[in-house]
Order: structure tokens, then C-alpha cells, then sequence
């Protein structure tokens, strides 16, 4: 007999993945450090798309195949500064009607940080920042 799933608790408060190339050519890389970010249990996992220039619909896949593990687990996925070409794309595959998409500041911290810049403030505790390359094979 078997009962309710069990969710685990969240344990990380904020993730946030810079992505710069995002379909089908790299997306098993990818996959495979969304499984791991994942296995965290972050209570919100931020996919920042400043840097990247284009997506397809493997990587549109991707992204809701995250957002109902994380919604499985009371976590939100927001999708976080795409340009206006792959905002179109949101937009006409309605994954903005899903899952949050947002723009912010020119101010705020994006994928690329200028050399020898500084950061202007303490990150808050319990706050996973960093960096996964991802390259297709040739």
C-alpha cells in the first residue's frame, strides 16, 4: 500500500542559472545541470536569458519539464530577461502564461559581470550563485 507522495522541503531559498545557449544541441547538458540544481530543492530557481541569443522548442520543453518538478515541490521558476526574440517565442509558445518572465534593472547583476567589477552589496544568506558551461559536442 502505498500513500501521498512526500514532497522534500526546500532547501535553498533562490537558484539562479545563467543560460547563453539553449536548444537542442546542448539540451542533455543542460538537462543534466537542471537534475542537479534540482536535487538541491530550491524553493525558486531564476533562469537568467540576458546573455543568450536564441532558443528552440527542446529548450521551451526543458523549461516547463522544470517548472512541474519544481511546481511538484512548491518551488517557481521564473524566466528572467530574455531578449525581444526570445521573449516572441515565450509569448507565442504561452510559457509566459505558466511561469513568470520578467525584466529587470539595467542596474542589477546579469549574466556577463564587467572585469575587476565589484559587487555593490552582500548577497543575501543561502543564495546559490553559479556558473555552468554547457558545449555541444561537435
Amino acid at each position: 500500500m502505498t500513500g501521498p507522495l512526500e514532497t522534500t522541503p526546500c532547501t535553498l531559498p533562490l537558484v539562479e542559472v545563467c543560460i547563453t545557449e539553449f536548444d537542442l544541441a546542448c539540451l542533455s547538458a543542460t538537462g543534466a545541470v537542471f537534475d542537479r540544481l534540482l536535487a538541491l530543492h530550491p524553493a525558486q530557481v531564476v533562469v537568467d536569458l540576458s546573455g543568450c541569443r536564441h532558443i528552440d522548442a527542446a529548450a521551451i520543453g526543458l523549461l516547463l519539464d522544470v517548472h512541474r518538478r519544481l511546481a511538484r515541490a512548491d518551488g517557481v521558476l521564473t524566466v528572467r530577461n530574455p531578449n525581444p526574440r526570445i521573449r516572441r517565442i515565450l509569448h507565442t509558445a504561452r510559457l509566459d502564461q505558466i511561469l513568470p518572465v520578467v525584466d529587470t534593472a539595467s542596474s542589477s547583476p546579469s549574466c556577463t559581470p564587467t572585469m575587476g567589477q565589484e559587487p555593490t552589496s552582500t548577497p543575501p544568506a543561502l543564495v546559490a550563485h553559479g556558473r555552468a558551461s554547457v558545449r555541444a559536442p561537435h
